[in-house]
């Protein structure tokens, strides 16, 4: 068994995630900014713990995740506010690698997005800008540290149902629908792959079963 922390818990990816990876045996704590939440996180199976991200200290964030064998970043401001975009999705998940290292959880998953990085090519004016910039240095920092990591990057995100069947490394100017129940999978194969860490693994929605789509990449 498996200690997994997931932050941003109450997320529909992280939901979903924390009910595969319990159902699977594994011990999930899956942390949260609002208590109210907690019934829902508990559902899945996963224990709820209450971490204000956007303003806990590192050394905050790295006493909650002791005694974890992986962390996945699931969070994210939900735009709307630029400000507040910058304070969770670049500083708080920067936070939270040191907080990984310094709590001794080697393993580190990150929840991206199809087409992330230093080129996004979003215009300074969308309003999608800031989580852009946001995500590309939290990506890059993550890829800089001396954790396992790995950065998934699913495309447009959906409610469809969840059909284990995705595309790895899709151009990100073609069809771009990725099922959150789907991103849920990947994210859980992962923490099973060790060879995955080190790897940003890009996908949507396609026609191979997660695990050979992730074979065929690595084998490439």
């Amino acid at each position: 068994m498996t200690r997994i922390g997931i932050i941003g818990g109450h997320g529909k990816v992280a939901l979903l995630l924390s009910e595969l990876l319990t159902g699977e045996g594994h011990s999930v704590t899956s942390f949260i900014r609002n208590p109210g939440h907690a019934g829902d996180v508990a559902s899945t199976g996963a224990s709820p713990s209450v971490l204000d991200v956007e303003h806990a200290t590192t050394a905050e964030i790295a006493e909650a995740l002791k005694g974890h064998d992986a962390v996945v970043w699931s969070a994210g401001a939900g735009g709307g506010n630029p400000a507040r975009t910058y304070a969770v999705d670049r500083d708080a998940a920067i936070r939270s690698m040191d907080a990984a290292v310094q709590a001794g959880v080697d393993r580190y998953v990150m929840v991206s997005y199809l087409g992330a990085g230093k080129d996004h090519g979003v215009p300074e004016g969308s309003s999608f800008f800031p989580y852009a910039e946001a995500k590309a240095a939290a990506d890059e920092y993550l890829r800089g540290t001396g954790l396992a990591w790995t950065v998934l990057g699913p495309g447009a995100l959906t409610d469809n149902r969840g059909s284990g069947l995705i595309d790895v490394g899709p151009s990100p100017d073609g069809v771009r629908d990725t099922s959150r129940a789907n991103t849920a999978m990947v994210a859980a194969a992962v923490l099973d792959l060790p060879q995955t860490a080190g790897r940003t693994i890009e996908f949507r929605d396609g026609d191979l079963p997660v695990a050979a789509a992730l074979d065929s990449q690595e084998s490439t």
